[in-house]
């Protein structure tokens, strides 16, 4: 492909929007995306296909190709119009208080588009939304107590998205393994207790044991709150 950049793969968001067509469904690049996104959202990554938005489009098949490329394509609008709803978290009086709102609307839009959850963590998001809350939360970040220098504000922010990644997709798969199971979640851990019982009794695993018998089933948004917040105190106490 040529570009103004030699050899350079033009990325999505650079190249021109295709000339309108007179035609009676209009399109745009937002419009796939809010049309995949909504097809995500009802069945998950695994049955969003060009022919399923074509149909949801009214549009023919081949015509989604002008404006994107391929999957990959599709998939980093997507996910760059959820980092637009993450964007309006905005700027804070304090980089503890950006921080939280930054990380608590990621969740929030995790939950929302749980398939969201399953692209976090994998290749690099670059999109200009994307690149707009990574620029927000480094720069709180790096007004930490704890951050001397680029080495410090790397490691912590590869801390925070490693916290971030894993607490979604646990809380994502629970959710999903409620729904696939038809209980809610704590049913089906109580119907695998017999089983725990007889390897409890065996007594070659005291602390899970605790764990099991004296542990409360914690709320999943105030144990993400706790947690975020105690990685938060550790970043600014080192």
């Amino acid at each position: 492909m040529d570009t103004p950049y030699g050899s350079e793969v033009m990325p999505v968001w650079e190249r021109p929007e295709p000339r309108p067509r007179a035609t009676p469904v209009p399109l745009s690049r937002a419009k796939i995306a809010d049309a995949a996104i909504r097809l995500a959202d009802a069945h998950g990554l695994d049955g969003l296909s060009v022919r399923r938005i074509a149909k949801e489009l009214d549009v023919g098949p081949m015509r989604l190709y002008d404006y994107v490329a391929n999957r990959s394509e599709l998939l980093d609008l997507m996910v760059d119009a959820v980092y637009a709803q993450i964007a309006e978290a905005g700027q804070h009086a304090d980089w503890r208080s950006t921080l939280l709102s930054i990380v608590r609307r990621t969740r929030a839009a995790a939950l929302d588009h749980e398939w969201f959850s399953d692209l976090l963590g994998g290749r690099p998001h670059l999109g200009p939304h994307a690149l707009a809350v990574g620029e927000s939360t480094a720069a709180a970040l790096s007004q930490a107590p704890g951050i001397r220098g680029i080495d410090d504000l790397q490691r912590a922010l590869g801390a925070l998205n490693a916290f971030i990644v894993g607490a979604l997709r646990r809380e994502v798969t629970e959710r999903r393994t409620a729904r696939s199971t038809g209980t809610e979640l704590s049913a089906w851990q109580a119907s695998l207790g017999p089983y725990l019982t007889r390897m409890l009794d065996t007594g070659r695993y005291p602390t899970v044991a605790r764990l099991v018998i004296e542990g409360a089933h914690l709320d999943a948004e105030e144990t993400f709150a706790h947690n975020l917040t105690t990685l938060l105190d550790g970043i600014a106490g080192r």
